[in-house]
């Protein structure tokens, strides 16, 4: 998975419409997520489209997550959020400030709001995740 610092130098430079193809590209290079995993557990509330997210806690002590989402677009905002936690310590994780790690991409101007309902929500999973992971 990219960096996220190297996602938004790409994202920067491009426009409206070339910025919803890196978007849609960025999901497509999500890890695939087990059907099996698609759970009411797993899904995120408050989103639009479907959204998945599974943690799997490394044995170092770091998250790797698995998500997926029905709407390409929303896959794509996954992948952000993702880029931001991916295999960090649950602990980093769970005190980062994830949505200042994403302001800069100005999703909410970016795109519908539709689209960028669940994100508080996407985080919070992320987060809420790591803290009981880190609490162990």
């Amino acid at each position: 998975m990219r960096s996220l610092s190297d996602i938004f130098e790409e994202y920067d430079f491009l426009d409206g419409d070339d910025r919803y193809r890196l978007l849609i590209e960025l999901g497509r290079e999500l890890e695939p997520m087990p059907d099996a995993l698609k759970t009411d557990a797993t899904l995120v509330r408050g989103c639009s489209a479907s959204v998945w997210v599974y943690p799997v806690p490394r044995d170092d002590g770091r998250l790797h997550f698995l998500a997926d989402s029905n709407a390409a677009i929303t896959k794509g905002i996954v992948a952000l959020v993702l880029a931001a936690v991916q295999d960090k310590a649950a602990s980093e994780v769970a005190a980062m400030d994830v949505a200042a790690a994403l302001a800069p991409f100005d999703l909410t101007r970016q795109l519908s709001s539709n689209r960028t309902q669940g994100v508080p929500n996407m985080i919070a999973l992320v987060q809420d995740t790591a803290q009981r992971i880190a609490a162990d």
